[in-house]
């Protein structure tokens, strides 16, 4: 079972990896919902995550492109 999870955890990040330009933006459009939904009371908190996530996304594809 365990191997199973471990399998499609590598697939996800191997997926967010290929797809790291789409998923930004997605997380942008996200982002903007959210501060939509929350009348920009969390705007920092909603751009540093997003940034976090952008940036964890770069690096699973710079680790792709390394192997």
């Amino acid at each position: 079972m365990f191997d199973g999870l471990k399998d499609l955890k590598d697939k996800a990040g191997e997926l967010a990896a290929e797809h790291s330009e789409a998923v930004g933006k997605g997380l942008e459009k996200l982002a903007e919902v959210v501060d939509d939904k929350t009348d920009g009371k969390h705007s920092d908190k909603i751009d540093a995550g997003v940034e976090k996530a952008k940036d964890f996304i770069e690096g699973l594809d710079e680790r792709k492109s390394s192997d």
